[in-house]
């Protein structure tokens, strides 16, 4: 069955000799997903440039996949086995750039390094410059190690764990963010009772109004109210003097309506914020 929830992206970023580390990530994620997506209605989606990327030409590689891949993530993990990657133009290695970029835009970024045995076949130099990039972070990060794919996937567990109640904070602020001035306008009527005939029949008048409510957050000032449109068949019955509607406050405009084919719209003129707007509703 269908739930709302919040997406949040999470990127896998590590050099290319870390694929079942890389995995472990994913099943990490799809297993958090499983366990508590519905439930605290956030699903995750990893990011990884080898499936997630789309090719397009307009820039060195390495920048496409920092504005696809770390740009548009809430959470990246970094993985390192005994390589730390091909140079880019701007860093020691693709996934180095990629972690200082995550880092300057204040998202929370995981590096973990592999503990186990490493390959006959390492690359000596490779090796070193792993060695001194760990060095260099380890003086502005907290590091994790894992021995075998199974531990990563808990200790990724553990890191989600971590991040998901600031983040779910960054989204509830977000939700709550000011969307200033929102006017609803709903036509109301009523029939009053205007004494008796010669007949001693009872005699009604309708009376119609527009309740005009500022759903907004923010106070709409100077407010004015006026007929609009062509032929307008709607009479707004004011002072013409400008007026305040604070947040949440609802008044009664008072309207008439004349015979006759044409348009009842009011049009709504305020200042929010310095700012005049505008806007028309219809309203019959």
């Amino acid at each position: 069955m269908a739930y709302p929830a919040t997406v949040l992206r999470v990127m896998i970023a590590s050099p290319s000799d870390t694929l079942e580390a890389r995995d472990a990530v994913e099943n990490a994620i799809h297993g958090w997903n499983n366990a508590n997506s519905e439930n605290k209605q956030i699903a995750l989606l990893p990011w990884r440039w080898e499936t997630s990327s789309v090719p397009v030409s307009g820039g060195h590689p390495q920048s496409l996949i920092n504005s696809q891949g770390v740009d548009e993530s809430d959470i990246i993990f970094a993985l390192f086995g005994s390589r730390l990657g091909s140079p880019t133009p701007g860093a020691v290695s693709g996934t180095a750039e990629e972690i200082e970029r995550a880092i300057e835009q204040g998202k929370p970024v995981h590096l973990y390094f592999s503990s186990a045995s490493l390959p006959n076949d390492v690359d000596v130099s490779q090796l070193e410059g792993l060695r001194q990039f760990r060095s260099e972070m380890s003086k502005r990060a907290l590091l994790g190690e894992f021995s075998n794919p199974s531990q990563l996937e808990h200790e990724v567990w553990k890191a989600i764990e971590h991040d998901i109640p600031h983040l779910a904070v960054d989204i509830s602020q977000s939700e709550m963010a000011p969307n200033g001035v929102q006017f609803l306008v709903q036509p109301k009527q009523e029939r009053e009772l205007q004494g008796a005939d010669k007949n001693g029949k009872p005699k009604y008048r309708t009376n119609y109004w527009l309740e005009i409510s500022n759903t907004g957050d923010r106070i709409a000032e100077d407010v004015v109210f006026a007929s609009a449109g062509v032929n307008p068949t709607m009479t707004v019955i004011t002072s013409g003097e400008p007026t305040k509607i604070h947040a949440q406050q609802t008044r009664r405009l008072d309207v008439a309506y004349m015979m006759g084919v044409g348009e009842k719209i009011l049009r709504i003129q305020w200042v929010e914020n310095g700012v005049k707007k505008e806007e028309d509703f219809y309203v019959g």
